[in-house]
């Protein structure tokens, strides 16, 4: 997710070009200048402004696998598309799974404004869409993947739903370690720095537990959370 101002010079007023009830509550695809922007209960959670973070958050988890052949990589959250992009764009991954609860912005992805982005990664045999709550999916699933790459909030303190939070609880994160493979790799996307998630990781027995920062242009810095899981 990259964080975005309404009142960039030059952009005016956005317009919603989409407005969905969905499962969770309200969600809307709006155009603000040159960037599309999705927002959920009023609650601002990404843009196509940048991607940077995005990318970190898929290379950081691929890196962390080291020569591990043809991974098999879970994504939590389809959002704008840019981790799914990242992803289908790099032929080290062997498998690409998306979970992702908003049927609305699946379809704004598959024939919507968002497609420009994302066509040729859901194009990519590689790649499979989920349409499904992610904490309910890693409590239920019984398939196992190399690498899990979250990004449905703003961050571990900054979830979008009520129900998030226990995804970043002890009882979640084991969740999280439970269809991760032996020396499987959890990458959890912030937009703030959380030392308080960090000791969470380790008591929850990850390993290797570590944060990548990503400057931007203003406030605190986008951060990646890393953890390996045991074996």
């Amino acid at each position: 997710m990259t964080t975005a101002y309404d009142s960039a010079p030059g952009y005016g007023s956005p317009v919603v070009l989409d407005r969905r009830e969905g499962p969770y509550g309200e969600v809307v695809l709006r155009r603000h200048g040159e960037l599309l922007q999705i927002i959920a209960n009023g609650c601002f959670l990404m843009d196509t402004s940048d991607g940077r973070s995005e990318r970190l958050l898929i290379d950081a988890a691929r890196d962390a696998l080291g020569s591990r052949p043809a991974p098999h990589v879970l994504i939590g959250g389809l959002g704008v598309g840019f981790s799914l992009a990242h992803a289908a764009a790099d032929p080290r991954w062997g498998r690409i799974t998306v979970v992702e609860r908003e049927p609305a912005i699946v379809e704004w992805h598959r024939s919507g404004p968002l497609s420009a982005l994302s066509a040729s990664a859901l194009a990519d045999p590689r790649t499979a869409i989920v349409e499904t709550d992610l904490v309910a999916f890693v409590n239920e699933t019984c398939a196992t993947f190399d690498a899990l790459c979250l990004d449905i909030d703003n961050g571990p303190d900054w979830t979008v739903t009520e129900g998030n939070d226990s995804l970043y609880s002890p009882a979640g994160l084991a969740s999280c370690a439970r269809v991760l493979r032996p020396g499987g790799v959890l990458a959890v996307w912030s937009a703030q720095p959380s030392p308080e998630f960090e000791r969470t990781l380790w008591n929850a027995g990850f390993q290797q537990v570590r944060t990548e920062e990503i400057p931007v242009a203003r406030g605190v810095p986008d951060v990646v959370h890393l953890g390996v899981r045991p074996g």
